[in-house]
């Protein structure tokens, strides 16, 4: 029997298309997960800097659960100091995660990549302190701040540096660390965290992008739609103020999404569409807002955050 006539008496004898590994019925896809009563389709973080007067890491925690935060971003000393004075991290950890939080990441692993071999490997003992700390909380990521690398520094080292402590922290932390870029730092541009992060050939290298950094180090946004979102592990969200020239502009001027000059609905479209899945994170410095209540400095960043999404149209 030729094609033809085999097509034919399946039809002739009711065979359906999916006789043949067809499916007639148009496949649907998943529904999007989305956050904060569907306006996000990114869980949104407090990064605890933008409400860092408060008097510990457990009432930061609450400002976070009361404000109605998805996830909270804390820092190394905060950690230490929590653990000094006495606190469980792994029962904090629990008490996020009873309140429907988690964190995504902690900041950071200063010092984790200096200039050298020899500084590297005393740099290891208080990285990987940080690193216990982090994976004790629940921390899926940690950052890792390039704040030693030299002026001159070498991409090949620092992609070493990078590997290995990637794979300490997946290994020994159930940690995923990932690099950092930041304008004051000899690594300064998204571009130059991107070169390291791929010659690692490591497949769980990521970076952390800041809207402010990727603004006052000149790399510029456009970038962003060239990556795959799996390279990012948080989005750090803010906005850069009106008013102030760029090469005056420090992390303390950071203002409320919205509130400032840049093009956050556009960037937030383009984040979109490399497929990114997790965390924005709000993090101010302003020591304008840490004069202020510091819940209602939450719950207003909050608030903006999700107003920018919603022009965004995401």
């Amino acid at each position: 029997m030729n094609r033809r006539k085999f097509i034919a008496s399946g039809v002739a004898t009711g065979l359906s298309t999916a006789t043949f590994g067809y499916n007639t019925k148009e496949q649907k896809r998943p529904e999007e997960k989305r956050y904060q009563n569907g306006r996000s389709p990114w869980p949104i973080c407090l990064d605890t800097a933008t409400i860092r007067p408060a008097k510990s890491l457990a009432e930061k925690v609450d400002i976070a659960i009361k404000a109605g935060y998805d996830a909270i971003e804390p820092w190394d000393g905060e950690l230490a100091d929590f653990e000094k004075e006495g606190g469980n991290l792994k029962e904090l950890g629990q008490k996020i995660r009873d309140n429907g939080l988690f964190v995504p990441s902690m900041i950071g692993l200063w010092g984790c990549i200096p200039e050298n071999e020899e500084a590297f490997q005393e740099s290891l003992t208080a990285t990987r302190n940080r690193m216990r700390m982090a994976s004790e909380i629940g921390c899926q990521h940690v950052q890792a701040i390039p704040n030693k690398v030299g002026e001159n520094y070498d991409t090949r080292f620092v992609s070493s540096c990078y590997k290995r402590i990637l794979e300490i922290g997946l290994e020994e932390y159930n940690l995923n660390p990932a690099l950092v870029f930041v304008e004051m730092f000899p690594l300064k541009t998204m571009g130059q965290a991107v070169a390291v992060a791929l010659d690692t050939n490591h497949p769980k290298a990521k970076i952390i992008p800041d809207v402010f950094h990727m603004y006052i180090s000149e790399g510029g946004f456009e970038g962003l739609k060239l990556l795959n979102g799996e390279m990012f592990a948080i989005f750090q969200f803010n906005d850069a103020p009106k008013n102030m020239k760029l090469e005056d502009m420090k992390d303390k001027d950071r203002v409320f999404p919205g509130d400032g000059i840049l093009p956050l609905p556009q960037i937030l479209r383009d984040l979109k569409q490399t497929g990114f899945k997790g965390c924005v994170s709000l993090e101010l410095y302003n020591p304008e807002y840490h004069k202020q209540d510091l819940f209602q400095v939450a719950k207003t960043g909050l608030e903006k955050t999700l107003s920018v999404i919603d022009k965004a149209g995401v």
